[in-house]
């Protein structure tokens, strides 16, 4: 569900995907592919680079969220998510509310 976002919003998957699970944490680390696009920002308009990861982060969130809702029958408290432009490393965190 992780790479589905990724490709649905990016055009292409992510190039490392390791999964961990510990008590009511999800932990997905990627490394996503750098799109052309923000090359052509981080060079042009840098602020307006940032400003577009953080809202994509926003939307990966809100995405990733839905697919898990429709798919699986956990209860989630929160989706948190870091991303590291300058690495493409992104930390996102399920949080599943505690039985």
């Amino acid at each position: 569900m992780y790479n589905d976002v990724s490709k649905e919003l990016f055009g292409f998957g992510t190039t490392l995907l390791k999964v961990t699970v510990e008590r009511n944490v999800i932990t997905f680390q990627a490394k996503h592919r750098r799109a052309p696009r923000s090359v052509a920002l981080e060079g042009e308009v840098p602020t307006l680079k940032q400003e577009v990861d953080f809202h994509m982060s926003l939307l990966y969130k809100k995405k990733l969220r839905q697919k898990l809702d429709e798919q699986t029958d956990w209860e989630i408290e929160a989706v948190l998510r870091d991303y590291d432009a300058a690495t493409q490393l992104a930390f996102t965190n399920v949080v599943l509310k505690e039985q």
